[in-house]
């Protein structure tokens, strides 16, 4: 039935020219066709279509047989002969049909795709995409941009295959789309690139920004949420690897790679008056930016040969600053990892000390340690969190000691942290030892500079009602600190300042420090005395809950809170073993000698 309706409308069509066809010829065509496709005539649908009495009618209705014939390719396997006719079909009708017609009804076809057949309708129909764009002359760049578009943003909706293993299956079909789309763009570049060398004017301009767009697009989605560390030799080709070296490729054929890995630098603080500035405009992705450096400067046989020697590592660093705090500022362990790498890979390349007071004047080198604070105590990946610490110290030591002492002062302030304050103390004892070891004084870890660190460092937050076990780690850090002063330090020599500033370290410091440790000491073995005595008034919930972001901790149970208590009162006795030491050294320092004080000669 289905093919006699097709053979009817067809024959009334051949006697008529192209503009006597009526809308009602068309609805026909279209509906005798489709269910021609749907019950299996596919053999008769191509012998229609490879009819030259049938050409005019194919040229102006056959665009709509493209959504039933995807619907066919996708139901036949690859080996099915219903499969190939249909292939025949789609080649007749790009030969034949009106090319913005077709542009339309394939991109239709791949916008209505569902999650599970996107990848296959992609690449069913990218070729013959890419055939009927070369035919436009009129709003090409327009067309090849919506194409590009598209596509992408309906492959977004697949996962990014992150393991070896996810890799190999390639289960969505992500890789092998990302591989034919480079495939997809590469006459388009050609077009540009031979423009731009013949410099035919400025008719390429629309094409290479639609092309710049796609590749922006490309690097957000899906190379920024990819792994793309080499693979062992068992994959000869990374796919996603692949796919980014396509893209510099592009950027660097059409040349924008520079001016967009540059694109942000030289930015100083009075600049940045406010967050919005780190979002780029429509046709610039702070992300796509931030990903396309990362490729660049850690992926380096992806582009680093292309890079002017001339750039001093300082400069690099910079110019990498803003995209280092976009990466660290996301939670996705593999945008993290990159903004991690990206932060060494900068780092390895200047001396130590070759940072300056100047540099911090910049807004990410003052911004960049503080977000990787964040990533070392918040971050929920531990390979991470340990990698971000020691970025952290290489960063520290990159400066010279006036940047040191002014980034020391920053975290101080800003970082919320006791482990990370105690950290940043150690660092502050390890600048004081290599001052005291030179002959001559350090204009910031020796005399009154140092004073303003030590009245930071050697004193309690909220004196003697400090929580103590909250801030073990820095207090245990300041302790260990000034008992090195007290004992490297000699009071004749008093470079450090320790000891006319002692009196004032007694009275905001130790004295507190003792009030606050009596009291802490007392409140810990009442509630271990409460719990004992299996009472049911308790603060412990206040005292040792523990907080993980968008999850609820189980209940303890009586042996756990007891546990927890414990481990207090022994971290109490450390800080008084600590405390107790100081205290005996002071008193031994500044106890006059026997002599002074028996008036023996």
């Amino acid at each position: 039935m289905a093919e006699e309706e097709l053979r009817d409308i067809i024959q009334r069509c051949q006697i008529l020219d192209e503009q006597e066809f009526k809308g009602e010829d068309f609805n026909l065509f279209q509906v005798a066709g489709q269910k021609c496709l749907e019950e299996g005539y596919i053999a008769e649908v191509l012998e229609v279509v490879q009819n030259e009495k049938n050409m005019v009618i194919v040229k102006s209705m056959g665009w709509n047989l493209v959504g039933p014939l995807i619907r066919c390719l996708l139901k036949y396997k690859q080996d099915d002969v219903e499969r190939e006719h249909c292939l025949k079909i789609l080649d007749k009708l790009t030969e034949l049909c009106s090319a913005k017609e077709l542009v339309l009804a394939f991109l239709e076809q791949i916008e209505q795709a569902s999650k599970e057949q996107t990848s296959q309708t992609v690449l069913l129909l990218l070729k013959p995409l890419q055939k009927v764009l070369l035919k436009l002359h009129y709003k090409k760049a327009y067309s090849v941009g919506l194409s590009l578009s598209t596509i992408l943003n309906q492959l977004s909706h697949l996962p990014v295959p992150y393991t070896k293993q996810q890799l190999q299956e390639d289960k969505h079909g992500l890789c092998q789309c990302c591989n034919a789309l480079a495939d997809f763009v590469k006459p388009f570049v050609d077009e540009v690139v031979q423009q731009i060398e013949a410099s035919l004017g400025d008719d390429y301009k629309d094409l290479k920004e639609e092309l710049l767009g796609f590749c922006l697009k490309s690097l957000k989605y899906p190379l920024l949420m990819a792994e793309l560390d080499q693979l062992p030799e068992v994959i000869l080709k990374h796919p996603l690897r692949q796919f980014a070296a396509d893209i510099l490729d592009i950027l660097v054929d059409i040349k924008e790679l520079f001016p967009k890995l540059f694109c942000w630098h030289g930015y100083k603080n009075e600049n940045w008056e406010n967050e919005d500035l780190l979002e780029m405009d429509k046709e610039q992705s702070a992300d796509s930016l931030a990903c396309l450096s990362y490729l660049v400067f850690v992926q380096d046989c992806f582009g680093m040969d292309c890079l002017p020697v001339v750039f001093k590592p300082s400069y690099i660093l910079q110019c990498n600053m803003v995209h280092i705090r976009v990466l660290l500022k996301r939670k996705e362990e593999p945008v993290l990892s990159k903004g991690i790498a990206l932060l060494e890979n900068c780092l390895l390349r200047l001396e130590d000390k070759s940072l300056f007071l100047e540099h911090l004047e910049f807004k990410g080198f003052i911004t960049t340690p503080q977000d990787l604070v964040k990533v070392i105590t918040l971050c929920p990946f531990e390979p991470l969190r340990k990698k971000s610490l020691k970025i952290l110290q290489l960063y520290i030591d990159k400066f010279d000691e006036e940047g040191k002492y002014t980034l020391f002062r920053c975290l101080l302030k800003t970082s919320n942290h006791s482990g990370v304050e105690g950290y940043i103390i150690q660092n502050i004892k390890n600048q004081i030892d290599l001052a005291l070891r030179r002959l001559e004084d350090s204009k910031f870890f020796t005399g009154f500079a140092l004073v303003s660190l030590l009245d930071t460092v050697l004193s309690l937050p909220d004196g003697a009602e400090t929580d103590l076990l909250q801030n073990s780690d820095r207090i245990m850090a300041s302790l260990n600190l000034l008992r090195y002063l007290i004992i490297k330090d000699k009071e004749d020599e008093n470079r450090t300042c320790v000891w006319t500033e002692l009196y004032k370290i007694e009275r905001s410091f130790l004295k507190p420090l003792h009030v606050g440790l009596n009291m802490s000491r007392a409140h810990y073995e009442a509630e271990i005395k409460n719990k004992k005595q299996n009472k049911k008034e308790s603060c412990t919930s206040k005292i040792c809950s523990v907080t993980v972001p968008g999850e609820k901790m189980p209940t303890m149970t009586t042996e756990m809170e007891l546990k927890v208590l414990h481990s207090a009162l022994f971290t109490f006795d450390l800080i008084e073993s600590v405390l107790a030491r100081v205290e005996e050294l002071i008193e031994t320092k500044t106890q006059p000698a026997i002599g002074e004080t028996t008036g023996i000669k």
